[in-house]
């Protein structure tokens, strides 16, 4: 069923009169989880998902597709509740069994066990899109404007052009194929039976070496400490700075959040000085200056 409801203005509201029309009168029973790009609701056993607007469908049936791949694979994470996205007006809806609640905070090692099984999966019967660090670079620097200086955003993009020329003659330790394309620990969820991937929608088919990275890369820059590592690399079984190609990758994913930063700093003071303490790191080549998550 479709209703006539638009997105113009995504409130809580809103996304309660899409959910009622997908859910029928139970939905006055829903709790709202969070509300972003998705409105985030509990219903009894099931999370519904109501999407801010019609281009996120896509990202919607990718991450369908991926979750029933995997529950069919024995792969711990999510599951759908309903296999295909229902599109309610402009928004698209899905709906995901919940999930029991942690037992506690997922570490680096329950990470690592996740991307061994991920890492060891063949292709899935459709096509995995490969994953694609640096293509929002350009829309983020532009939605910054004048709030950043145009002479950062000058540096970003050459940077961004040297190693997007640079990525194609990588040579892989590993056998490309699926990975999760935001390996880290926020996106496991430990539960009484054990640690379970959740956000799926940057499953990809690359370089495998993508999922180590960011691990190496919140090691240097955001504080990850050095047991936690170590602990990531014990149980993955390799770490991924022993291979030559991992400066590359690096740099395309500092690229990559520096730019995403940017984004954030009209109006945002905070934004804006992280920004500058990144791309000044960038520019001295210095890999330990610490980034603040944001």
């Amino acid at each position: 069923m479709v209703s006539s409801v638009s997105s113009d203005a995504f409130t809580e509201q809103r996304a309660r009169e899409v959910l009622t029309t997908a859910a029928g009168e139970r939905a006055g029973t829903a709790r709202l989880l969070s509300l972003g790009e998705n409105a985030v609701f509990a219903l009894g056993e099931t999370v519904v998902r109501v999407g801010r607007s019609p281009e996120l469908l896509a990202r919607a049936e990718h991450e369908l597709r991926v979750a029933t791949w995997l529950e069919e694979e024995g792969v711990p994470a999510v599951r759908a509740a309903d296999p295909a996205p229902r599109l309610i007006g402009d928004h698209p809806v899905t709906f995901w069994r919940r999930l029991p609640e942690a037992v506690r905070p997922a570490g680096a090692a329950d990470l690592a066990g996740l991307l061994r099984l991920v890492h060891n999966l063949p292709a899935p019967p459709f096509a995995l899109p490969p994953r694609e660090l640096l293509g929002g670079v350009e829309r983020w620097l532009r939605l910054a404007g004048d709030a950043v200086p145009r002479e950062d955003a000058a540096f970003l993009r050459a940077r961004r052009d040297d190693l997007t020329a640079a990525l194609p003659g990588l040579l892989p330790r590993l056998t490309p194929g699926p990975l999760h394309g935001d390996a880290l620990p926020r996106n496991v969820h430990v539960t009484a039976e054990g640690p379970l991937l959740v956000d799926l929608e940057t499953f990809s088919a690359d370089l495998r070496e993508h999922d180590l990275v960011v691990m190496a890369l919140s090691r240097d820059r955001y504080g990850l400490p050095e047991a936690e590592y170590e602990a990531f690399c014990e149980t993955y079984g390799w770490d991924v700075r022993e291979w030559d190609g991992c400066a590359v990758l690096r740099a395309a994913r500092e690229t990559a959040s520096c730019a995403w930063v940017s984004q954030h700093a009209p109006g945002n003071p905070a934004a804006r000085e992280e920004f500058l303490r990144r791309v000044a790191s960038l520019r001295d080549a210095d890999p330990a200056v610490r980034w603040h998550p944001f």
